[in-house]
């Protein structure tokens, strides 16, 4: 995904706010060979490219005084009640540049599991995203977990996913994060318990 900035000459509090006032965001690039550079954004462009999950999760190109660099979105700053964005931070990154970076966890095959279709399960999602480790260019925009094979009472956890070669979650001590359960309905264990009941008072 490709974007593009322009250098920001003028620094400090007065100067960003009077930048905003002209539809600019104003931003960093830092890392790499490169000293850190201060950059300014169109605000309504970034605004809708921050609504697409690549722009977070995905190596973004930037052009910038014609030339062109590889960059990673790092941190983004709103303002608490209106839709602006007041500042963002990218991190340039190359083929060597190693990232600890959160990718989102898309979910297929719920509807076709045994937990779903037969014994009507929730399927609760307890992780959304996951944090990984990898080369900048291994970056993967998503991962994939599949659901088709849950039956009741299962749960996927962070070290059952399936990762893109040369990438590796981060668990942060944590060697068992639960990432989705098939948990059985209220009321099922009840109305079990109640048919047997019935089963056995038909029975004396």
């Amino acid at each position: 995904m490709e974007f593009i900035a322009f250098e920001r000459a003028k620094q400090g509090t007065g100067a960003s706010r009077r930048l905003r006032n002209t539809g600019r965001t104003p931003a960093v690039v830092f890392g790499g060979s490169s000293e850190p550079k201060n950059i300014e954004l169109d605000h309504n462009a970034l605004w809708f490219a921050l609504k697409k999950e690549t722009f977070h999760s995905s190596i973004l190109e930037m052009e910038l005084d014609g030339t062109k660099e590889k960059v990673l979105l790092r941190d983004v700053q709103y303002h608490p009640f209106k839709q602006l964005v007041l500042h963002v931070d990218f991190q340039r990154v190359d083929e060597k540049t190693r990232v600890h970076k959160k990718v989102p966890l898309h979910f297929e095959g719920e509807e076709t599991s045994s937990a779903v279709k037969i014994d009507k399960c929730l399927i609760n999602r307890v992780m959304n995203e996951v944090e990984v480790e990898c080369l900048a260019t291994n970056l993967p925009e998503s991962i994939t977990v599949d659901l088709s094979t849950l039956t009741k009472g299962d749960t996927i956890h962070v070290r059952d996913l399936k990762l893109p070669a040369g990438t590796k979650a981060v668990m942060h001590g944590r060697n068992n994060l639960t990432v989705v359960t098939a948990v059985a309905p209220r009321g099922a264990a009840v109305v079990v318990d109640a048919a047997d009941a019935a089963d056995a008072a038909s029975a004396k």
